[in-house]
């Protein structure tokens, strides 16, 4: 009966190809939070030290780095807090991977979990204080202290589960998982595993996670081997060879490690062929799995492991002669791959095919050497066992429920506070009503009185407000009368100053002639205005489909040469294809000349005016934006008004009447639209029209 176990071991992350999967995990868990003080960080040289060794730390040169960080005289208490954490793991790295002096590794990262010294910390900087266990876990592992290892990736996941992502979590399932396999609990080893697959899946699709991935289908494939249940084994060995296949073309720089990948997994494979005595395909099987790993750079290892299965298969069918030739082959690479257990099954192995050729001479001495190593071995595994972490999970589950419950009970206790203070607060609510209704009844007489005299004072101001409404009405009456009488006088003035300009003057009869000009014409624009907002009678608008590319630029076209007296030029952005909606043309024509006239009027010489329309699911929304003076703040709420005070000169002295806006806004709601502006002084305004398409 063999002593030493037949399939291939299982792998953990320090191994080539994915020795520095821990580094990957690392970088990624940095980037989850920023640092403390960041204005400081980044004036403080010495944190920019720091932040150029992890540079050099992500392109794995760790010696580098560390040595970056001694040359540069750096004084630990002038870190900002995040700062330290990368201190402190610069170093766990340097003496963890490279030197393996596991006991300066393990205060580097004792270091990492004292600087998250109060819940605000540790809530703040929940991925730097999680990895403190992840750490600590490590170095235990590899001391082979799977007790203390176990209890800090356990503690790490029940802080990961609560506040970080599944990716973190899975590496913590894929740890605990390692430490369940080695002490035999299979069954356990293989849900973490599960759990730790479908946890990576939620990371970033790098090589190193992908890695992960299909080895932790292959260790949950092994688990099942174990124990006995070889088709859910042979299930998830196809799920790891298809999950390969799947990547390959993504990953086809690392075809080489793809193709480790496999040849672990037929090595793995034709143990279960060996259980069901399919000899003819173990063999096959295995001889593919040496084929790719023996190769040098691959696991080699591993292929010593499939050397050693088909020897046992040549051993069973009494091909010795074959056995032997595999036996010396195994023999010569020990120099290269040193392993206790496949050292101890060659000897094994070998006092059997002496014992097969009858020199039980020969075969004493290979069998002194592998008790040997078997006593070895089982003094390591002894330690192993001794840490019963079935036992230690059910009491840390225990623990973590008395923690649950004690919490509970402490909420209960507060609660029960809460609640006790709610009634006293009640009791006082209570009396405070009986009070207020004593004195209720007192008031409701007062408040009688006082309401008989608020519905006089009511008929009182709704017999002003009729008043003040014919008095408006009369007011724009009057007003309207007045600008009708004066419209006529001035339209003629204008017109005999337009005959005049024909006839020679002086320079000084001319400038009076067109003073006199502007100004009928100015004042008629101000009557026209004034008869418009004094129509008291509703307005009905008559829409029809105007096209609106064509409206917009004929608008810009009419005033270019009004913003060219001004040197200003006016740019036109139209929808792509011409669009026809439901408005008035006169009106609107009229709100598009007025915004611009405004641009051009509070614009300053030389100055450049964006008009704008673009095209939304029910509507069109026009803009058009100056470099102009802009309008303070204390008149914005004013500029829609009638006659309003807002009103101010161009920037060339134009007059502004103050109506133009309150008309724009008049028209656009009569259109069920929407107007408004947004303005900053001396940086321009942008008002915006908003017009339905139906």
């Amino acid at each position: 009966m063999l002593f030493f176990k037949n399939s291939n071991p299982i792998k953990y992350s320090y191994r080539v190809p994915l020795a520095l999967y821990f580094i990957f995990f690392t970088i990624s868990i940095l980037s989850c939070n920023k640092p403390l003080n960041s204005s400081k960080s980044i004036n403080n040289s010495e944190n920019k030290v720091i932040d150029s060794a992890y540079q050099l730390f992500g392109l794995r040169k760790i010696q580098q780095a560390k040595h970056f960080v001694d040359s540069s005289a750096i004084t630990f208490k002038n870190l900002d807090l995040r700062h330290k954490y990368l201190y402190y793991v610069l170093n766990f790295n340097y003496f963890f991977h490279e030197k393996k002096d596991y006991t300066r590794a393990l205060l580097y990262a004792d270091s990492v979990l004292w600087l998250y010294d109060t819940p605000e910390k540790k809530q703040q900087y929940m991925p730097d204080y999680d990895q403190g266990f992840y750490l600590k876990g490590d170095v235990y592992f590899n001391e082979n202290k799977y007790s203390e290892a176990y209890q800090y990736f356990y503690q790490g996941k029940l802080i990961a589960d609560k506040s970080l992502n599944d990716c973190t979590l899975g590496d913590f399932s894929y740890r605990m998982g390692m430490i369940l396999y080695k002490q035999g609990h299979f069954r356990l080893a293989a849900a973490n595993f599960k759990n730790g697959f479908d946890e990576t899946g939620a990371c970033d699709q790098t090589f190193g996670n992908f890695y992960r991935m299909q080895e932790l289908l292959n260790n949950t494939a092994l688990c099942y081997s174990k124990i006995n249940e070889t088709d859910s084994a042979m299930i998830f060995f196809k799920k790891d060879l298809d999950y390969i296949d799947k990547w390959a073309a993504t990953f086809k720089e690392n075809r080489d490690m793809l193709d480790v990948a496999k040849g672990v997994i037929y090595g793995n494979e034709a143990k279960i062929y060996i259980q069901k005595n399919n000899f003819a395909v173990a063999k096959e099987l295995l001889k593919k799995s040496i084929e790719i790993n023996l190769k040098k750079g691959n696991d080699n290892l591993d292929a010593e492991l499939s050397e050693l299965k088909l020897v046992h298969l040549y051993f069973q069918s009494n091909e010795i002669d074959s056995m032997l030739v595999l036996l010396h082959n195994v023999n010569k690479q020990f120099d290269i791959v040193k392993n206790q257990e496949v050292e101890g099954d060659w000897n094994f192995m070998m006092a059997n095919f002496f014992i097969k050729k009858n020199k039980p001479k020969e075969a004493i001495g290979y069998f002194l050497k592998y008790n040997i190593l078997r006593d070895s071995i089982e003094k390591r595994n002894k330690i192993l066992n001794d840490a019963d972490i079935a036992e230690q999970i059910k009491s840390l589950e225990k623990n973590h429920e008395f923690d649950d419950l004690k919490k509970s009970g402490q909420l209960q206790k507060f609660y029960l506070k809460i609640a006790i203070v709610f009634a006293i607060m009640l009791l006082i609510i209570i009396l405070l009503i009986l009070l207020t209704w004593q004195k209720s009844r007192k008031n409701i007489e007062v408040l009688g009185d006082l309401n008989g005299k608020i519905n006089e004072q009511n008929k009182y101001l709704e017999t002003t407000l009729k008043e003040l409404k014919l008095r408006s009405q009369e007011k724009d009456r009057i007003l309207r009368t007045v600008a009708h009488d004066l419209r006529n006088p001035l339209g003629g003035i204008a017109a005999l100053t337009n005959a005049m300009e024909e006839d020679d003057y002086t320079d000084d009869q001319k400038d009076m002639i067109n003073l006199i000009k502007e100004t009928s014409q100015n004042s008629l624009e101000l009557i026209n205005e004034i008869l418009e907002v004094t129509n008291n009678e509703p307005e009905k608008v008559n829409k029809e489909l105007v096209e609106i590319n064509g409206l917009l630029n004929l608008s810009v076209e009419l005033l270019r040469f009004k913003a060219a007296e001004k040197n200003q030029k006016i740019k036109l952005d139209l929808l792509a294809s011409p669009k026809e909606i439901a408005i008035s043309r006169e009106k609107i024509w009229r709100v598009m000349s007025n915004l611009i006239s405004n641009a051009i009027k509070f614009s300053p010489a030389g100055g450049i005016i964006y008009v704008k329309i673009a095209e939304f699911d029910d509507e069109v929304k026009i803009s058009v934006k100056d470099d102009g003076i802009g309008i303070p703040d204390n008149i914005k709420n004013k500029v829609f008004n009638m006659f309003t005070e807002a009103k101010r000169p161009g920037t060339a002295g134009e007059k502004s009447f103050g109506l133009g806006l309150s008309i724009s806004r008049q028209i656009i709601e009569n259109h069920n639209g929407k107007i408004w502006f947004e303005s900053e002084i001396n940086k321009g305004t942008t008002f915006f029209v908003t017009l339905p398409k139906k």
